[in-house]
């Protein structure tokens, strides 16, 4: 029979997995008494929470984490009603990164240790909704690095692609380079990197950010980030065979299967902080433009045909990185991607045509509906003049 002892007072929760014999625990045992006769067998147990847990990473990273640390340990939160299936997973709650109170509670409540905050406005959304984008990209952000540095918990909040601007050399982009973005989700995501490492080096706050690609999916749609093309164009190419993409054939953007994605965020969170020679690294698996994705999904659609009509986003990308140099996350904590172009195409595209044989239900979730809905039903008067905003928690780039 096994149990868990988890040692309080430690900043993240070791437990001991202890096989055959039960073993009844008592108060004044010797901690490293402990760590010693059971070393052989630990690994690392965390009460998990993420606010924004509904969206395109949400959804994928509490299977995992449930898996790893038990359904009753990771505590999922968002401002839409969940489906059954996530109601069923695990514990479920309405949060808004604005109440910080609220997240206060929920810490302390739960007994949380790591916080993974996934609650933003993406890209080409932010442009649309900027006092709102403010809101919750800065003052959420805000919100969470007191909480976390309050209770001593470990916090990661993602970053990405967008942090870069047209200054940026575009060519294998470094961790540590020229910056300057120009939306104001970029704008927020700079800030978040550079507020969390001040957090870091003033109060000890052991805080985790990777600069994330373009992160591509299928279990739920396109979330309105200017790389969610590298999505629709499955979807599209299944369902009518007809793409019209918004970017030029020839925009290259460095993109991220989302099995990848998820990993690189867990084996960084449980990465022992010693061998973090930084605080925020970027992570890549491959690049392409939209020309060479859609001859790639032609070998396994071949009837897709795609047109090309560029929007506002191609500005947006236009000021992107090319390529991201990761070597500094593959030398401090061993990062290495799976999926290249082909895998990851074979992959989605079975993965869709899997769900659309299971069941309509079982489609991808058009969260950015669900979201407005939300933010329509729950809007309610503020201050004169002004109404409060209920925030969309959402994904990536």
């Amino acid at each position: 029979m096994q149990h868990v002892l988890r040692f309080l007072g430690h900043d993240h929760l070791l437990a001991k997995r202890i096989s055959g014999k039960r073993y009844q625990q008592t108060l004044g045992v010797h901690r490293r008494f402990l760590s010693l006769y059971y070393f052989a067998s630990y690994e690392i147990v965390a009460n998990v929470y993420f606010p924004g847990a509904l969206g395109q990473l949400g959804r994928g990273l509490a299977k995992i984490l449930r898996a790893k640390f038990g359904s009753d340990n990771v505590i999922m939160s968002d401002i839409v009603k969940p489906d059954l299936d996530i109601m069923r997973s695990g514990p479920y709650l309405y949060a808004d990164i604005l109440d910080r109170e609220g997240l206060h509670n929920i810490v302390v409540t739960h007994r949380i240790d790591w916080l993974i905050h996934f609650s933003a406005l993406l890209s080409a959304i932010g442009e649309q909704n900027l006092r709102l984008a403010m809101k919750v990209n800065i003052e959420g952000v805000h919100n969470i690095l007191e909480v976390s540095r309050t209770h001593k918990l470990r916090v990661f909040i993602p970053s990405t692609i967008g942090a870069f601007g047209p200054t940026t050399p575009l060519e294998n982009v470094q961790d540590f380079t020229i910056q300057r973005p120009r939306t104001i989700y970029g704008v927020a995501k700079v800030h978040t990197e550079l507020l969390g490492e001040y957090y870091h080096e003033r109060y000890g706050l052991d805080f985790r950010c990777l600069r994330f690609p373009g992160v591509i999916s299928y279990e739920t749609a396109p979330g309105g980030g200017t790389t969610d093309y590298a999505v629709q164009i499955f979807h599209d190419a299944l369902k009518t065979g007809n793409h019209d993409c918004y970017l030029k054939p020839d925009t290259m953007l460095p993109m991220m299967y989302i099995d990848d994605c998820l990993r690189s965020l867990t084996e960084m969170m449980e990465t022992d902080e010693a061998n973090l020679r930084q605080r925020t690294y970027n992570v890549a698996a491959m690049s392409f433009t939209p020309h060479q994705l859609a001859n790639m999904v032609r070998k396994f659609v071949p009837q897709l045909r795609i047109t090309y009509n560029p929007d506002s986003r191609q500005q947006i990308a236009d000021g992107w990185p090319k390529m991201f140099d990761d070597s500094n996350a593959r030398r401090d904590w061993g990062w290495s991607h799976d999926y290249d172009l082909e895998k990851m195409c074979s992959t989605v595209i079975d993965g869709i045509r899997r769900l659309q044989q299971e069941s309509t239900s079982a489609l991808p979730i058009d969260y950015d509906v669900e979201v407005k809905q939300a933010l329509d039903l729950h809007r309610s008067s503020g201050e004169p003049g002004e109404q409060k905003e209920i925030i969309q928690q959402a994904g990536q780039s």
